[in-house]
């Protein structure tokens, strides 16, 4: 009975995570230490990078089996071939395979979203337009770090400052790059309010940064239930590949905009939207495993995406800088850099740095015109590159 005990005893200490437990999952654990200390002590876009950092710490716990596919065995009192079920997380991250999560992410980002600033102030589209810069000049700049076409499409989307965006493309073009893209888009739009300041005030001066804005003028709600439609008909033209993307964010637009459905509006922007983050975040921080993150393929995923998001930011401020002289000096640069998709807190980096040169300057309704069509350029220069790619 003593040797069957001990028998038992190694058979369960063997079993545990500790024994299997190695230096590269212990780094992982440290980087989800790191990553969930910014979400819940810095508050840097929590409400993503916390169910990304768990799953992170979730996946790189040994023998759970969570990321696990269903397998084939044999049914031992049968002896008949026999599927078992694979991790949970596995069957959750079908949803990011297969291109659901994003799209869906879209649907309550438009719901949540007013395109009136954009519409008082079309010209602020060419800002948006602009700040996709980045997308564009980090996808050369990968291909000469000789990552594959579809792998520096996906890298280079990080640019764009929008998550969603970034995974539903690099799920398409480059999923083994899917943990290292998606942490490295969330995290540099937590550090909006660190990264673009800099650059901003580099490409700008005093004189620009104190000018005030007029008054947007009123947007009727026949302009606001139009433009969705319009948007929709005329994007999906000319990129049918951006139809999940465009569809959903306007779709949700609409549901906002027309006034007769507040419940399926309210559902978008709070049930479906807070259930889906939460599958899509767990799911894409267990992408990243140790033996997929450590390497110098995703430092080189980090740096670039840095790169695309300050060539973005500085792309979008240039732009105003033109338009501020065009203008007769009527336009204030800083809001050229809110052409990023990161929604709101973009416009609101704006509206603080112009504020520390005029304290009586307002630049937030004028900077969320370029920030809502940052949101609608990612999701074209995304069907842009997979028409090119996929």
């Amino acid at each position: 009975m003593q040797i069957d005990f001990l028998g038992a005893l190694h058979d369960l200490l063997v079993g545990t995570g500790f024994t299997s437990m190695d230096l590269q999952q212990i780094i992982m654990l440290l980087i989800s230490f790191v990553l969930l200390y910014l979400a819940i002590v810095k508050k840097f876009e929590p409400l993503l990078l916390l169910p990304i950092a768990f799953g992170m710490l979730l996946v790189n716990l040994p023998n759970t089996g969570l990321m696990d596919g269903p397998t084939l065995g044999i049914d031992p009192v049968t002896g008949l071939e026999k599927t078992q079920p694979g991790g949970l997380l596995w069957y959750l991250y079908q949803g990011v395979k297969l291109g659901i999560y994003p799209p869906l992410i879209f649907l309550g980002v438009g719901a949540m979203t007013d395109f009136g600033p954009l519409i008082a102030n079309p010209k602020t589209l060419l800002l948006g337009a602009a700040a996709q810069l980045g997308i564009f000049f980090t996808f050369i700049g990968a291909l000469f770090l000789d990552f594959v076409p579809k792998q520096a499409a996906s890298i280079a989307i990080i640019g764009g400052a929008d998550g969603p965006t970034a995974i539903f493309l690099t799920s398409k073009l480059a999923p083994e790059l899917l943990g290292a893209i998606a942490i490295a888009a969330y995290s540099y739009m937590a550090l909006v309010p660190i990264i673009q300041p800099p650059i901003m005030r580099f490409l700008t001066t005093k004189e620009m940064r104190m000018v005030k804005m007029d008054q947007l003028r009123p947007v009727s709600k026949l302009e606001r239930v139009v433009f969705p439609i319009a948007v929709t008909i005329i994007v999906i033209l000319l990129l049918p590949a951006s139809a999940p993307l465009i569809g959903m964010l306007m779709l949700g637009n609409l549901f906002r905009e027309s006034g007769v459905v507040a419940r399926l509006s309210d559902a978008a922007q709070n049930a479906i939207n807070n259930i889906v983050v939460i599958f899509l975040g767990v799911t894409v921080g267990a992408t990243a495993n140790a033996e997929a993150f450590l390497s110098f393929e995703t430092i080189s995923i980090v740096v670039l995406g840095l790169i695309a998001f300050c060539v973005g930011t500085a792309g979008g401020t240039l732009l105003g800088v033109v338009m501020y002289y065009l203008s007769g000096k009527k336009v204030n640069p800083l809001i050229g850099s809110a052409g990023v998709s990161a929604v709101p807190m973009a416009a609101r980096v704006s509206q603080v740095v112009g504020q520390k040169d005029n304290p009586k300057n307002f630049l937030l309704m004028h900077a969320m015109g370029p920030n809502v069509a940052g949101v609608i350029g990612s999701a074209v220069a995304a069907g842009v590159l997979l028409t090119l790619f996929q």
